[in-house]
């Protein structure tokens, strides 16, 4: 079997059920963007050294794949919504998990720290894109409600864990300092 089919030379693809739609669709777009942040969480997990945060990203790359799998379906097919709200109570419960080993915020805080944190925050951000590609979607075609709310809560969780991979490291989190002309 060869790897190129020459299907998409003219700039289309078929999604699942075999409805060709141009590559630059917003549907494409969206499924895309999580190909996109299931990548960067893979790099999180080839520089990260603690088994219970490997653990974690690796059922969220799991996730990420039916979730892909769920928006490359046409409207006609029926979307797994216990899939959608288990994975949110997965995500719910690493957040209330970890959360309290973490100091409060009382400020902003600069993203980075170490790699794996820095990557984090970066996969965050790969994720409110995801999330915004994915509400437009809803705007246009049938999205399961879920969707929305599973990208939601995870870019709270991946920003929770790239806090907690700093705190695990002693790495100090550096705070946001609001620009104040000389003149303010």
């Amino acid at each position: 079997m060869k790897i190129y089919t020459k299907t998409g030379d003219k700039g289309e693809t078929s999604l699942l059920g075999g409805r060709r739609v141009p590559k630059d669709s917003l549907r494409i777009e969206a499924y895309g963007t999580v190909d996109e942040l299931n990548t960067v969480l893979g790099i999180c997990r080839s520089i990260n050294i603690v088994k219970k945060i490997d653990t974690i990203i690796e059922d969220i790359q799991n996730d990420l794949f039916q979730f892909g799998t769920e928006l490359a379906s046409p409207t006609e097919y029926k979307s797994n919504s216990a899939f959608l709200s288990s994975s949110i109570s997965r995500l719910e419960k690493s957040i209330d998990e970890i959360e309290p080993k973490l100091e409060p915020l009382k400020n902003f805080i600069l993203p980075g720290g170490n790699k794996t944190a820095s990557m984090l925050h970066f996969a965050r951000t790969v994720c409110r894109r995801t999330e915004r590609f994915v509400v437009r979607l809803s705007h246009e075609e049938t999205v399961h409600k879920n969707s929305i709310v599973y990208l939601n809560r995870l870019s709270d969780l991946l920003f929770i864990l790239a806090r907690w991979t700093n705190t695990i490291s002693n790495t100090s989190e550096q705070k946001w300092i609001q620009y104040r002309s000389k003149n303010s």
